[in-house]
């Protein structure tokens, strides 16, 4: 990488890394301190709060990402992270879960990460796309696994609310690298051909790739509805959950650190892509099996298969996009994309709340089997990035 490319990898990792962090510091424990709000006897109302963000995320990443290939990708991106503020503040102060669920659909609406993945993009090189994308993964995953050590301790000082604060706080962080630290963006985008959204919609490549990330989120967010219970099963308290999540997520990325970029150097990408989407797959039907009679082993195997899955998919996903599609293109294409992640976060969130009271656990683990069963059917036609055009 250049410098250039170092730096806007680094700080576009970053506000990636501080607004997810945010939104993870809730997920370990959203769903049981969600049952003391007025309201929150009801698993479908919980998993309505959980999941209604990315439904409103889904509304609003195309119209913000296609906004971001005429207006520039900046003054987007700090208009959704004030959104997103708002957002948080509102479900910081909510007395009840309708107040919690309104301020969950606000948070949504700062839709940014079509935006954020556009301007990735527009400051990197094709041929170090993916692990400039790589390091946005891993920022993510691992703020994902410090908010599986912070959340139990935090919520414990500062309960839900507090935990929605400090999303607050740290999406304002976010607005400050955006401005003082991310290089200026290109303006090839600011004279973009505004009828680029039909051809996106068009290209079978993208849309198997938009396919993917919604099915992956969906289950993401479905079975952490479930998961934390099969830990209390397991023997593990709730405070306890992090010894469990944080080594997993590390030894997977060290396995996905070590796989995915050479592999994909030796024109393995498409068996990498297949075997990830089959390795969550097969981690769900082990959830499945599991739940008669839960040991804390076995659990923390599949969970850190599972996060080797998740983290390549994470990493390789919005580099593919951003190849298939033509650069005056890429926020539209992107905000596909995230729209189609989005739709994934809510169907994952209230489909899980739905499934759950009708059959427990089991259901959500086979459903997500399914889903995943899905994918792998239309993933396997796909073309692999050396083959693919950049043309539908």
């Amino acid at each position: 990488m250049t410098a250039t490319e170092r730096r806007a990898s680094g700080a576009l990792a970053a506000i990636y890394a501080l607004r997810m962090l945010g939104l993870f510091l809730v997920l370990p424990v959203f769903a049981l301190q969600a049952r003391h709000y007025p309201g929150g006897d009801d698993p479908a109302l919980v998993g309505l709060a959980m999941g209604i963000y990315g439904l409103t995320q889904a509304l609003l990443q195309v119209p913000l990402g296609m906004a971001s290939d005429r207006l520039g990708r900046k003054p987007v991106i700090l208009a959704g992270l004030a959104v997103f503020v708002l957002g948080s503040s509102l479900a910081a102060w909510a007395p009840s879960l309708p107040w919690l669920v309104a301020g969950r659909a606000l948070q949504g609406a700062g839709a940014i990460s079509a935006a954020v993945t556009a301007l990735l993009a527009d400051l990197t090189r094709d041929e170090v796309r993916t692990k400039s994308m790589a390091l946005v993964g891993i920022s993510i995953a691992l703020m994902f696994a410090l908010s599986l050590v912070a959340a139990p301790l935090l919520v414990a000082h500062i309960g839900l609310g507090g935990l929605f604060a400090l999303t607050a706080a740290l999406a304002l962080l976010g607005m400050a690298v955006i401005v003082w630290v991310v290089p200026p963006e290109p303006a090839l985008h600011q004279a973009a051909d505004r009828g680029g959204l039909r051809q996106v919609l068009a290209h079978a490549d993208l849309l198997r790739v938009d396919l993917g990330v919604f099915v992956l989120h969906a289950v993401q967010i479905a079975m952490w509805m479930a998961v934390p219970a099969l830990l209390v099963e397991s023997g593990v308290a709730p405070p306890e959950h992090w010894k469990v999540y944080l080594p997993a997520v590390l030894a997977s990325l060290l396995i996905m650190g070590g796989l995915l970029f050479r592999l994909e150097r030796m024109g393995h990408f498409k068996a990498v892509y297949l075997g990830a989407i089959a390795l969550i797959g097969l981690v769900q039907l082990g959830f499945l099996f599991s739940l008669q009679a839960p040991s804390l082993w076995g659990v923390a195997v599949l969970l850190c298969l599972y996060f080797v899955g998740f983290n390549t998919q994470e990493a390789s996903q919005p580099s593919l996009a951003s190849r298939l599609a033509q650069p005056h293109q890429r926020g539209a294409a992107l905000g596909v994309y995230n729209t189609l992640m989005s739709l994934g976060i809510f169907t994952g969130g209230s489909l899980g709340g739905l499934v759950a009271r009708a059959w427990g656990s089991a259901g959500i683990f086979a459903v997500s089997a399914l889903l995943m069963l899905l994918w792998f059917g239309v993933a396997w036609r796909m073309r692999t990035p050396h083959s693919a055009s950049a043309r539908p």
